[in-house]
């Protein structure tokens, strides 16, 4: 028996029935073809699955889709401005703060959710803020210095 969901995604609202046991992360990418969220681990432990809900980042893929209802939902699609990046992506982009490009999405979302809480991050902090979020290819070092290149206003959000 299917139950409704009623949440906003990247700002746009969204009414569908899905089934009591259905991941969040199966509701993004197989309901809404939202394919930047990815499906890693199964077991919250890599984060690429992280997602922004009611501005706490958060697991997808540990996470009942229900357990949604009635929320706000930002993935890494809804970062951008129409075809303008955000600062964020652009610095991933000019640090190389990516390989494979396997974590990026949850990477970026998970620094968001730490430049919305604390906009003035030190390394340390940003090393926290990212805990959790697994990267195989990078050593992270790039992506810090994305985010350091972000929190020191090298790029600036589009209006």
């Amino acid at each position: 028996m299917k139950k409704e969901l009623k949440f906003k995604v990247n700002g746009q609202p969204y009414e569908i029935y899905v089934k009591p046991k259905t991941l969040l992360v199966e509701v993004l990418r197989d309901h809404l073809g939202l394919t930047g969220t990815k499906r890693g681990c199964n077991s919250s432990s890599c984060g690429a699955c992280t997602v922004i809900l009611n501005g706490m980042a958060v697991k997808s893929c540990s996470m009942l889709a229900l357990q949604a209802n009635g929320a706000e939902l930002l993935t890494v699609e809804g970062l951008a401005r129409g075809n303008k990046l955000h600062p964020l992506q652009e610095a991933f982009l000019d640090h190389g703060a990516f390989q494979c490009g396997f974590c990026t999405s949850g990477m970026l979302m998970a620094s968001t959710a730490l430049l919305k809480e604390n906009p003035k991050p030190t390394k340390e902090q940003i090393k926290e803020g990212i805990d959790g979020n697994i990267c195989r290819c990078t050593g992270y070092n790039s992506i810090i210095r994305a985010v350091t290149a972000v929190v020191k206003g090298e790029y600036k959000e589009a209006k």
